[in-house]
């Protein structure tokens, strides 16, 4: 009669192997996808970002606007804005699986595009780890590559748990962070709470200054001033980029602690605000701007 412990090691054993089998089944399955045609539009910075980091950029057919990094994916054909598609031009190019970050729109276009006789995958929202391992893993399951996209949204998680350590390891006072979206005809239009602009700041152990609200909204001069940033965020492109001296001249900013010490941060918004692959380098690059080190 076999002993226990015997039986409990060849069951260990058969698991093992069938575990590892699986393993190389679903993997050779994976691997069958890499010389897929391009079939695949993608619509949302992050989303294509992922696309690329799966190892599946050679199926894009298209990309909207927003999608920008890599630098492969500007040598695809354009859709246009991702909050203003236009049917047509999605569909011009012929996909057959569209891979859209939610909120993408307007709502009408949307609706056409799902009764179109096109496959289309709307990747969630959300600005934590959670959140971005979950957008990895439904663009894995979308493209049939979801060992490849469970190995990255573990990778991902560990290297923003890591970031985000280092942030709250800083022992000193926490400076007030004022991230301005527009500063148009010298009005400031702010990123309060539930934006992806207030969790970058609170990982990377800033505090918002922008307190009260949820959204980009307007701040007036008298909250601009309540609010007493110690720095203020931009994004570094675009028409919305303004330089520190212009920026800090405005009343809303002028008697800032922020205007007085010229701290202006400039960030790539693709990389800071998305939430994506590289939301881990965003965080420690804040930090780093903040607290130095």
């Amino acid at each position: 009669m076999m002993r226990r412990d015997g039986f409990a090691w060849l069951t260990g054993l058969w698991t093992a192997l069938f575990c590892a089998f699986v393993g190389w089944s679903v993997s050779a399955q994976e691997d069958s996808v890499a010389d897929m045609p391009p079939d695949l539009l993608s619509i949302g910075g992050e989303v294509t970002e992922i696309v690329y980091a799966l190892g599946q950029g050679h199926r894009l057919l298209a990309r909207d606007t927003t999608s920008t990094y890599p630098a492969e994916a500007n040598k695809l054909p354009d859709v246009g804005y991702m909050r203003a598609l236009s049917p047509e031009g999605v569909l011009s190019v012929g996909p057959s699986l569209i891979l859209t970050a939610q909120g993408a729109g307007p709502v009408e276009a949307i609706e056409v595009l799902r009764a179109a006789d096109v496959q289309m995958v709307e990747v969630p929202h959300g600005f934590d780890g959670a959140a971005i391992a979950e957008k990895i893993r439904v663009v894995g399951a979308a493209l049939d590559v979801p060992v490849k996209a469970e190995a990255l949204a573990r990778e991902v998680t560990a290297a923003l748990d890591s970031a985000t350590a280092l942030a709250d390891s800083h022992t000193g006072p926490r400076k007030r962070v004022l991230f301005v979206l527009n500063a148009r005809d010298g009005k400031l239009t702010v990123g309060g709470g539930a934006t992806a602009a207030d969790a970058l700041i609170t990982l990377a152990g800033g505090i918002n200054a922008a307190q009260g609200f949820d959204g980009y909204k307007p701040m007036s001069e008298e909250a601009a001033l309540a609010a007493a940033p110690d720095v203020v965020v931009m994004m570094g492109r675009g028409d919305h980029s303004l330089p520190a001296d212009v920026l800090f001249a405005m009343p809303a900013l002028a008697l800032s602690p922020a205007a007085q010490a010229g701290a202006l941060l400039k960030v790539d918004g693709l990389k800071a605000l998305r939430f994506g692959p590289r939301t881990a380098e965003a965080v420690r690059d804040l930090n780093s701007a903040l607290y130095g080190g």
